[in-house]
């Protein structure tokens, strides 16, 4: 087993979504015409495809709230700096504000309407800010010069990262109409395939009773015990079954539950569950933990497919070469056989410590 190193930065970002999505949509196209052996190539295709639309997708999503969050601590901020100003005195105020704006200190009519005793109580005031409050002053008009740039710049970062996730919710929508669309295909072809091995296995059951019977071994993909448990077996055990009773629930773009779930989310919910803060994208949680090798892997671990570099799919293992995951919008949370399709897409795994 090996330690992960730091977090990498995110090499990946949006500007690689609209080539994924456009590969996603391009499957799309000729579905209905596609034969069953092509319909289930391009579904393997397309679970990959829509795997890297949620990564992107949650990675959007986790960047507009981060904007969202640095906006809302600059408004605030902002409006500390107006408290204090608004504790000085009127003249103090709005000789500050004046300043601010660019007025010229010479027009004093503005604040003292013209009137002599009016104008030398002025004159006395400002020389007492002179005096007293000219570092307050310097200080306001430097703090508030400073915030308000930032504020422009949180601003045009949050309107950056509420485009990229519109986009990112408008390519989720397409996915969703070239998975349903592929599902329909593929529901046709096992309809078509019942029925046509119902009528073969009919005629091949009277030869099968009149001579004797063929002993079946047991099935299942890797049915051999899986290595002793990690010291941390009972959080792993409290993530199993947590996921397992969470089987049959929809899967959700960006979900975290209680009511829907994508594959990242499912897994940093029922890690919760065993004491373990998972990070939210499974490029994050690809990068946190202990690396298990293959034949390591134990009931809780991590288990992530599709690129070494940056998985964009996750699931807990769950024993017996099973693992509980959600894959897309057209299945619900799960629990399938690595060797039906994922151990040739499988790239490694975490244990969670």
């Amino acid at each position: 087993m090996e330690r992960n190193g730091a977090r990498p930065a995110r090499a990946r970002r949006m500007g690689t979504m609209a080539a994924v999505a456009a590969g996603a949509f391009a499957l799309s196209t000729g579905i209905a015409q596609a034969d069953p052996d092509d319909a289930r190539a391009q579904q393997e295709e397309l679970e990959e495809e829509l795997a890297t639309l949620t990564e992107d997708y949650n990675l959007a999503l986790e960047d507009h709230e981060a904007a969202e969050s640095r906006l809302e601590t600059i408004e605030g901020e902002l409006s500390d700096v107006e408290d204090i100003l608004d504790s000085k005195s009127d003249q103090v105020r709005n000789i500050a504000t004046a300043a601010y704006a660019g007025a010229n200190y010479e027009g004093m009519h503005l604040f003292f309407d013209g009137d002599p005793d009016e104008a030398l109580s002025g004159s006395a005031d400002l020389s007492y800010l002179s005096e007293n409050n000219n570092n307050t002053l310097a200080d306001y008009l430097a703090e508030r010069q400073r915030l308000d740039t930032l504020r422009d710049e949180a601003v045009e970062t949050e309107e950056e990262a509420a485009a990229a996730l519109a986009e990112a919710e408008d390519r989720m929508t397409e996915g969703e109409e070239a998975v349903a669309e592929l599902e329909d295909v593929l529901a046709e072809e096992e309809t078509d395939s019942a029925s046509s091995s119902s009528s073969s296995s009919a005629s091949s059951e009277s030869s099968e009773s009149s001579g004797g019977s063929s002993a079946s071994s047991g099935g299942g993909s890797d049915s051999s015990s899986d290595p002793a448990p990690s010291s941390n077996a009972q959080g792993a055990a409290a993530a199993i079954e947590f996921a397992r009773a969470q089987i049959g629930k929809p899967y959700v773009w960006g979900g975290t539950g209680p009511d829907g779930f994508d594959c990242s989310g499912l897994t940093l919910r029922a890690w919760e569950q065993g004491g373990v803060t998972l990070p939210r994208v499974s490029q994050d949680q690809w990068n946190f933990g202990t690396r298990v090798d293959r034949s390591d892997i134990q009931p809780g671990d991590l288990l992530f497919f599709y690129d070494s570099s940056a998985p964009t799919h996750v699931g807990l293992y769950s024993g017996d070469g099973k693992m509980i995951h959600g894959s897309n919008p057209a299945k619900p949370i799960e629990e399938v056989n690595l060797a039906d399709y994922w151990d040739g897409v499988y790239v490694g795994a975490i244990r969670p410590n």
